[in-house]
């Protein structure tokens, strides 16, 4: 009789979690050595001096001040709307919605502040309109009342898509229940879907504050002046025009410690739920609602749906004209051409790198089920959030400043810090279908033997092929449409395309700005479609369990 395979030995085990645990290690050094090199350069601390000097005390309170203001309003905007998607789950549009709705996170921000600019600015479409029925309106897009536009064009659609995800978990039955009973409005709310809202609400209320707390591109060019200046943008001006590094690891300190504890809580009060939207349609299981609150949905999707598309409309409107070849249109080209190889050059390899480290990571924390030691792989996938890109970079580039000698070399150190911005994200996409393999493959392929190349192509290969795309190309866009490392060691000479974007706004070049914005966003979409086409499954049988990467599943 032939004898099975012994069963894996528990080396096997060690062997997938060691890496996680080494990354999250090494994560946790890259850090303390940043900050420690800066602080050696920077000297002794002097704490005080934050509340002594008027402008640092200013930038502190307003820095906490419009990212609580932005959280508030963005999830003001976002439950209602995935309150309505989900209880509307079939209508004409809803897939185009749900798909603008995931742009935001990958789209660039100085491209979306073009167009907002572009709709809201003192000549914008919307602000023309208005001063023909209200001359004395007073409204003024730079400023806090243009920071807190932007972050919730950025952030409420982002929450609305996670927290219609956590609706749509909602199992078919207690729907079916509800649906049954004749549960509407405050009863509904209470027994249905507050319970299922809670557990992702403090992760969620943390990613949105932390995104609005370290907002760099919009404060640059929204915020108006020194009265309206974040940590992270007076990090950058301590470091590009001051050379103040004390200053500098000064506000680094602060801005740890406040992310670092707000994500601290998130994470004791058992954060649950993905902080990033999935692409599974929800229950089709239609609750009962009365005409007005259809009439209210239909009337809120609506203006929700309006307020995503005219920026990106604007972009595209007004950059078309400016990417026409013409004459005038070869000097822009000149100028497009190399920024889109830069761009590219350190994009993809902080792409590659945020697919490599987010597999590591999800790998060890599946092994580690269970074990104290989960939490390193796991917490640390989170601390890019938290530490800020310019100070982690300024910190690196001082450290190995005796070796980095050219521009390649500091292009090397954007893409990583690129890689590791990236890698929170990318975690949450591939999370998701690393776990969905069944325990009992597992098992059977322990006991088989099947260990190594062969099991990560006969077992894993199929299931994350599609998301490794989409991880991917999320990678690729983040570090794309990066404004903050490369604005901070990056060549006005030889820009990537947001700085060249940069560039062209504050010389008031706005037509040449719209028309490299829309070669940026063209550029992703083309990425996105690619990846797509390259991630999607042979058979039959593997598509209908693939996730598309821009919408709803393939199957659907």
């Amino acid at each position: 009789m032939h004898k099975l395979p012994p069963k894996a030995p528990f080396s096997h085990q060690n062997w997938q979690l060691m890496p996680g645990v080494v990354l999250g290690l090494g994560l946790i050094a890259l850090v303390l050595l940043g900050l420690g090199s800066l602080l050696v350069m920077a000297g002794q601390l002097d704490i005080g001096s934050v509340w002594r000097s008027p402008y640092l005390r200013g930038v502190v309170v307003f820095t906490l001040w419009q990212a609580a203001l932005s959280v508030v309003l963005s999830l003001l905007f976002a439950l209602p709307v995935a309150l309505a998607l989900a209880r509307f789950s079939q209508f004409a549009g809803r897939s185009l919605l749900l798909r603008l709705m995931e742009l935001s996170l990958v789209l660039p921000t100085i491209v979306a502040v073009s167009g907002i600019i572009g709709v809201y600015g003192r000549q914008g479409w919307l602000t023309s309109l208005i001063s023909n029925w209200l001359p004395d309106h007073g409204w003024n897009l730079y400023g806090v009342s243009g920071i807190l536009l932007a972050h919730v064009f950025f952030n409420a659609p982002l929450a609305a898509r996670i927290l219609l995800q956590a609706l749509e978990a909602v199992p078919a039955p207690q729907l079916r229940i509800a649906s049954q009973l004749g549960l509407r409005g405050w009863w509904l709310w209470r027994s249905v879907q507050w319970p299922v809202i809670r557990l992702i609400l403090p992760g969620l209320a943390a990613l949105v504050f932390t995104l609005c707390f370290t907002s760099f591109a919009i404060i640059m060019t929204l915020g108006g002046g020194p009265a309206a200046t974040t940590l992270e943008v007076a990090i950058y001006q301590a470091l590009r025009f001051e050379f103040d590094f004390a200053q500098a690891a000064l506000l680094a300190v602060i801005q740890l410690v406040i992310c670092g504890s707000l994500w601290w809580l998130a994470f004791r009060n058992r954060m649950q739920g993905s902080l990033m939207p999935n692409r599974r349609f929800g229950h089709p299981i239609l609750l009962r609602s009365s005409r007005p609150q259809r009439w209210l949905g239909a009337a809120l999707l609506g203006v929700f749906f309006v307020f995503l598309a005219l920026p990106l409309l604007a972009v595209v409107l007004r950059g078309l004209p400016a990417l026409v070849p013409t004459t005038g249109s070869s000097m822009l080209y000149s100028q497009l051409l190399p920024a889109t190889a830069r761009s590219l050059l350190i994009a993809v390899p902080a792409g590659v790198g945020a697919v490599l480290g987010a597999l590591i990571t999800v790998a060890a924390a599946r092994k580690a089920h269970g074990r104290l030691v989960m939490a390193i792989p796991t917490v640390t996938s989170y601390l890019p959030l938290v530490v800020p890109p310019l100070v982690l970079g300024t910190g690196l580039f001082l450290l190995l400043r005796p070796s980095l000698g050219n521009t390649a070399q500091g292009w090397a150190l954007v893409s990583f810090i690129n890689g590791l911005m990236a890698l929170p994200f990318v975690v949450q996409v591939l999370r998701g279908p690393f776990a969905d393999l069944d325990r009992s493959s597992l098992r059977i392929a322990d006991q088989l033997g099947v260990l190594g190349w062969y099991r990560w192509r006969w077992l894993y290969w199929p299931l994350m092929r599609r998301p490794i795309a989409l991880g991917l190309a999320y990678g690729i866009a983040l570090s794309m449409g990066d404004f903050g490392v490369i604005a901070l060691f990056g060549s006005p000479g030889q820009p990537t395309l947001p700085v060249l974007m940069y560039q062209q706004l504050s010389s008031y070049r706005v037509s040449d700005a719209a028309g490299t914005g829309l070669w940026l966003l063209s550029l992703l979409v083309l990425i996105f479609v690619v990846l797509s086409a390259v991630g999607r499954p042979v058979h039959s049988g593997q598509a209908a369990r693939a996730q598309s990467p821009i919408g709803e599943p393939r199957h659907a």
